[in-house]
């Protein structure tokens, strides 16, 4: 009898480093390279999000067939696709890496009813219930995570399995749906290659100035990595891998110490899936039933400007607006807008996180939601309720020469570098020797900070002691 292995796909779009790749290829007669277009994940994803992953997917598939092989596209939901495909060739085991959402571990549970499903870790390096109390209990508290994940040792490049040289065949009579492909994300080339060209990069040289440029805005201090380890074209044990080596090549403390800020980062995305994993209530409540009742605002306009980067605050703005124009913005960026939305407007974080899904190329469930709960102090190992981020001292921190905002907020380009952070201080014959009209030109504050930031401290109390 034919043994026919599915090796079923969704965040590892690789060849290398994959386990369940791997574990498909053994004793298999026939391997079905599969991927389901599943309506429950993809009507929800963003315009660049689902991009990605489709060109992702198609860059996969000339991979297989330099192989001998092919992707095999079918549509969801993934139980009744999974099922009439095993019918289809008279019987299949599947071999799958592990998700974490809610959704996913719903869906996996609902697949094993009906069909062998075999899964394997990949998506994080350490799974979450790998790092736990003495009790057995789940950390929420970041800090002592991270301690305890440092007592299992760091992979190697020696760890991360090389890419199949030959594959079992694909049934050449399967069907398979095309790719529905959209337009390419420009800053983000959905392939392999690149992936792997970013990390040896990132790893070769800025990781090693990591922590000391990481949050400038105007500076190229970020790996970009995000949305290759959001759909695996690169696993988290490589990145952690090459990390490694970057440290153990480190010549002095300080080298060691900017590398290991790198390291701490990635670690914080397994701590956000874990929260995820052992609380899954996050994803539509507060961590922190003492948040649960903040009489948020309910302030269409407000959250329009926000979203449209016209808030009258040029960091604030600049950020919103690279968002929309590339699907991507920095995490310092992401701090800033979602403690002004949270903070400064009082707006639900959930309208943030919603529109940060939307929007990102790399939107995670569990990241994106711990970013937002930790700024509005709602959430697990959160920043405190009366720490309130001033957009324009943030500004002039993290784009000390306004370039950042030069590029993105273009009206404000020609203006001296102090007043592209606070344009309403020009006098009035400079703005017209500069030929620029506050309101008109450029919006006015939407809000003023120091009475936002009293608002939220009395908002944040009531809350408290409502509970």
């Amino acid at each position: 009898m034919q043994i026919n292995h599915i090796w079923w796909i969704r965040r590892d779009i690789r060849l290398h480093d994959n386990l369940a790749l791997e574990a498909a290829c053994q004793g298999a007669d026939q391997l079905i390279p599969l991927f389901i277009i599943e309506p429950e994940l993809m009507d929800g994803a963003g315009p660049r999000r689902r991009a990605f992953l489709l060109i992702a997917l198609a860059d996969l598939d000339q991979h297989l067939k330099a192989l001998g092989s092919r992707l095999i596209i079918r549509q969801g939901p993934a139980r009744s696709a999974l099922q009439t495909l095993v019918d289809e060739l008279g019987g299949a085991s599947i071999y799958a890496h592990e998700d974490f959402s809610p959704f996913a571990r719903q869906r996996d549970q609902a697949v094993a009813e009906v069909v062998s499903l075999n899964r394997y870790p990949s998506v994080l390096y350490q799974h979450p219930t790998a790092i736990l109390k003495d009790d057995g209990d789940p950390y929420v508290v970041y800090t002592p995570y991270k301690q305890k994940w440092y007592l299992h040792p760091l992979p190697t490049p020696a760890d991360c399995l090389p890419a199949p040289d030959h594959l079992p065949p694909t049934p050449e009579n399967l069907a398979s749906l095309d790719l529905p492909l959209g337009e390419p994300v420009v800053d983000f080339p959905a392939t392999v290659a690149e992936a792997q060209r970013r990390l040896t990069a990132f790893a070769n040289g800025p990781i090693r100035k990591y922590q000391s440029q990481r949050n400038r805005l105007d500076l190229e201090g970020t790996s970009r990595l995000s949305p290759y380890l959001r759909f695996g074209l690169i696993s988290a044990r490589e990145a952690f891998a090459q990390a490694h080596i970057a440290l153990l090549q480190a010549k002095t403390d300080a080298e060691r110490g900017e590398i290991q800020t790198w390291l701490n980062e990635l670690v914080w995305r397994e701590f956000y899936t874990a929260i995820l994993y052992h609380f899954p209530k996050v994803l539509g409540h507060p961590f922190r039933e003492d948040y649960a009742h903040i009489p948020w605002r309910t302030a269409p306009e407000d959250l329009a400007a926000w979203q449209n980067g016209q808030t009258g605050y040029p960091a604030v703005d600049a950020c919103m607006r690279q968002l929309l124009a590339t699907g991507w913005m920095h995490n310092r960026g992401r701090m800033i807008v979602a403690s002004f939305l949270t903070k400064d407007l009082l707006i639900n974080w959930q309208a943030g996180e919603a529109w940060f899904m939307h929007n990102l190329v790399d939107g995670d469930p569990a990241a994106n939601n711990g970013g937002w709960q930790w700024s509005a102090g709602t959430g697990t190992d959160a920043a405190p309720y009366f720490r309130i981020f001033n957009p324009i001292t943030q500004g002039f921190k993290f784009d000390p020469d306004g370039d950042y905002i030069a590029r993105w907020v273009p009206e404000l380009r020609h203006l001296p570098i102090p007043f592209r952070h606070e344009p309403w201080k020009l006098e009035p014959d400079d703005a017209q020797r500069f030929g620029f009209r506050l309101g008109t030109d450029y919006p006015q504050r939407i809000v003023d900070h120091a009475f936002a930031r009293q608002r939220t401290l009395e908002a944040y109390k009531a809350a408290r002691e409502k509970k």
